[in-house]
């Protein structure tokens, strides 16, 4: 894809609860929302398996718990936006719907 941009971080996740069911939907809700093909991995024991960022079954397979660094990369023309956006999501400085992101209470 030439043209394309990419980006790359590692986050480290902050929810009390780790990236459980209800983060995962919402940082895949945030995914869909950019053209960029996005990408998360472990960042420990060489974070070679990577799974799609836009499916919540991918991300569960992660078993992100409270202090796993996740690395994620996007590819395309928002990718810096992307990356930024999911990890904000993951660090807990962005609210998700009833702060998912957070471990907020149950609704």
């Amino acid at each position: 894809m030439s043209g394309d941009s990419r980006c790359e971080r590692v986050f480290t996740v902050h929810a009390e609860l780790g990236l459980h069911a209800r983060p995962a939907g919402v940082f895949v809700m945030i995914a869909k929302r950019f053209a960029a093909q996005i990408e998360v991995s472990r960042a420990e024991g060489g974070g070679d398996d990577w799974v799609d960022g836009r499916s919540i079954l991918s991300l569960l397979s992660l078993a992100a718990s409270r202090g796993t660094r996740l690395r994620v990369r996007a590819e395309g023309s928002d990718a810096a936006d992307a990356v930024m956006a999911l990890g904000a999501l993951l660090e807990g400085r962005e609210a998700g719907p009833e702060s998912a992101a957070g471990g907020g209470s149950a609704g």
